[in-house]
């Protein structure tokens, strides 16, 4: 009787073994809920920036330097939205059939991607959206401004200087349309700028 009973109760613990570990097993495969990656998580942190940039560039088949500058927020470290603007501040002479001298600003919408900025250097990519407007120096015979679109993409090498300052090489083409000057066209204003980026800010 006493064998019967160790053999059923022997049964008895095999079998809620195996329920527990089949139990187990099933618990084990059911797939865990991932997460959505999304563009904001949490707490968003908001900063801001500001400061001059010097654009060296080529305009009309002639050396142009434009100085202005950026300002705008940093959305998680990451994101960049804010204005810019430039204008040129060299001489730069066009044929009309004879020389004169030629004004040129421009501005916009920056928008901006940072990557990694916590690291003693990195990399920025932007782009403005904006417009601008082309001006032969007033005289006596012609005082017409001549309105412009403008795009131009770029891209920023950072480094860290201080917690609020830093400073950057960069590079960027300037794609225009709507020149209607006399002797200027949109590819004699448009082009490839090399520029000198400092910021100041709360990153």
């Amino acid at each position: 009787m006493k064998s019967i009973t160790n053999s059923v109760l022997s049964i008895f613990i095999v079998a809620q073994m195996s329920c527990l570990t089949s139990l187990g097993m099933a618990i084990t495969t059911v797939p865990k809920d991932i997460d959505d990656e999304t563009l904001f998580r949490g707490r968003t942190r908001i900063g801001g920036f500001l400061g001059p940039v010097i654009k060296f560039s080529e305009i009309n088949d002639q050396f142009a330097a434009l100085v202005g500058g950026r300002a705008g927020f940093i959305i998680n470290r990451a994101l960049l939205i804010g204005i810019e603007g430039y204008g040129l501040v060299n001489e730069i002479e066009v044929s009309t059939p004879r020389n004169r001298l030629l004004d040129f600003g421009y501005g916009g919408l920056f928008l901006g991607y940072v990557n990694r900025s916590q690291k003693l250097v990195h990399l920025s990519i932007h782009s403005l959206i904006g417009g601008g407007g082309l001006h032969y120096r007033p005289d006596y015979y012609d005082d017409w401004v001549d309105a412009i679109f403008i795009v131009e993409p770029g891209a920023d090498l950072i480094l860290n200087v201080t917690r609020r300052f830093r400073i950057g090489l960069g590079g960027s083409y300037r794609f225009v349309s709507g020149v209607d000057l006399d002797g200027l066209s949109n590819d004699e204003i448009g082009g490839l700028s090399a520029s000198l980026v400092f910021k100041f800010g709360r990153f």
